[in-house]
C-alpha cells in the first residue's frame, strides 16, 4: 500500500505545473538566463531523467535510508523534518489528549441526559464545533485573548531569549485550544451515538436487572464496548493531525510541518513535499495497525486474523 501510494503522490507532483527551478531563481533570472543555462541547472537537480527513473532513483534512496536534499537550500531533508516535527507533534497531541477526554465525557453525559437542557447543550455545541470552519475560531480567539485582552502571544512558539519548556506554553495555549475544540466536537457527537447505542443493548439491561450498581452499568459495561468505535476515530486523528494541521498552523504563524508542507508545495520543492507526504501515510498505516490491536483488547469478540 505504501508503494502504491507514493507512487500516486509522485505522479500528482509530476503533473503540477512548472518545475522547481522556475521558482528557485528571480523571475527576471529566467528571462535573462539562456535555455542551456536553465538546462544545466535541471540537470544539476536531475529533474531532466524521466518521471519513472527520478521515482525509483528516490524510492531506492528512502529504502537506504536516503531522504534527499532540499532543491531550494540544498539542506538535507531529514535535518528539516526533525527540525520542525517537535512544533507539530507538540500541538497535535495537545489537541488531541484535549479533545479525546473532553469528547467523550461530554458525549457520555450528553447520552445519559438524553432529552434534557444538558443534552441539548452539548448538541448545539457540537454542531457548531463541525460546522464552523477551524479558521474562524482561530480568528476569533486571536481577536479576544491576543488583541483585545492581551493575555496570550500571537504567533510562533517561543521568542528569542527563552528556551524553557514552559515559556513556550502561553504559545502552544490558542493553536492548541481552538484545534481541540474542533476536534472535541466530532468526537463528542460520536460517542453520544456509541453510548445510546451500546446503552440499548441486551447485556445492559441484564446487569441492571442483576442489581449491579448504575455508575457501573454505565461506565463498566456500557462505556467499554462504546469506545471501540471512538478508539477507531480518536486513533486515525493523530496521523491526521501531524500533516492536517496546516490551517491552524497558518492562522498562528505556528512553526510547524503543515506550515512547512504548505510553503514547499507553493515553491514547488518536490523532494521535500514528497517525503513529508510518504511520513504521513506511513503514519496513518501504523495508526490502523495499533488500532485493530486495541480494539482487540478493548473487546475480546474481535479476532486478529
Amino acid at each position: 500500500m505504501m508503494l502504491v501510494i507514493s507512487f500516486i503522490i509522485y505522479l500528482g507532483l509530476e503533473l503540477t505545473p512548472g518545475d522547481a527551478v522556475s521558482r528557485m531563481l528571480p523571475p527576471d533570472a529566467t528571462i535573462n538566463m539562456k535555455a542551456e543555462e536553465l538546462e544545466k541547472i535541471r540537470e544539476s537537480l536531475g529533474l531532466n531523467e524521466p518521471f519513472i527513473v527520478r521515482y525509483f532513483l528516490w524510492l531506492g534512496g528512502v529504502l537506504q535510508g536516503d531522504f534527499g536534499y532540499s532543491l531550494a537550500s540544498g539542506v538535507p531533508i531529514k535535518d528539516i523534518v526533525l527540525d520542525r516535527l517537535p512544533a507539530t507533534l507538540e500541538l497535535s497531541i495537545t489537541a488531541l489528549i484535549l479533545s479525546s477526554i473532553l469528547g467523550v465525557l461530554f458525549g457520555s453525559i450528553s447520552a445519559l441526559k438524553r432529552g434534557t437542557v444538558t443534552d441539548i447543550i452539548f448538541t448545539i455545541f457540537g454542531m457548531l464545533g463541525v460546522s464552523v470552519p477551524v479558521f474562524i475560531f482561530g480568528l476569533i480567539a486571536l481577536v479576544i485573548f491576543a488583541l483585545n485582552l492581551g493575555w496570550l502571544p500571537v504567533g510562533q512558539r517561543i521568542l528569542p531569549g527563552y528556551d524553557s519548556y514552559w515559556d513556550h506554553m502561553p504559545h502552544l495555549i490558542m493553536p492548541a485550544g481552538v484545534l481541540a475544540l474542533m476536534l472535541t466536537a466530532g468526537v463528542m457527537r460520536y460517542s453520544r451515538s456509541s453510548m445510546l447505542d451500546s446503552l440499548n443493548k441486551e447485556y445492559i439491561r441484564t446487569a441492571r436487572s442483576k442489581g449491579i450498581p448504575e455508575w457501573r452499568v454505565n461506565f463498566v459495561h456500557g462505556l467499554r464496548v462504546a469506545l471501540i468505535p471512538i478508539v477507531v476515530l480518536i486513533g486515525f486523528r493523530l496521523p491526521m493531525l501531524i500533516g492536517g494541521a496546516v490551517i491552524i498552523e497558518q492562522v498562528f504563524q505556528w512553526p510547524g510541518v503543515g506550515e512547512l508542507f504548505v510553503f514547499n508545495v507553493r515553491s514547488q520543492n518536490y523532494p521535500l513535499v514528497m517525503m513529508i507526504a510518504f511520513f504521513s501515510v506511513l503514519a496513518v498505516l501504523l495508526a490502523s495497525f495499533f488500532i485493530d490491536l486495541f480494539t482487540a483488547i478493548l473487546d475480546p469478540r474481535i479476532k486478529l486474523e
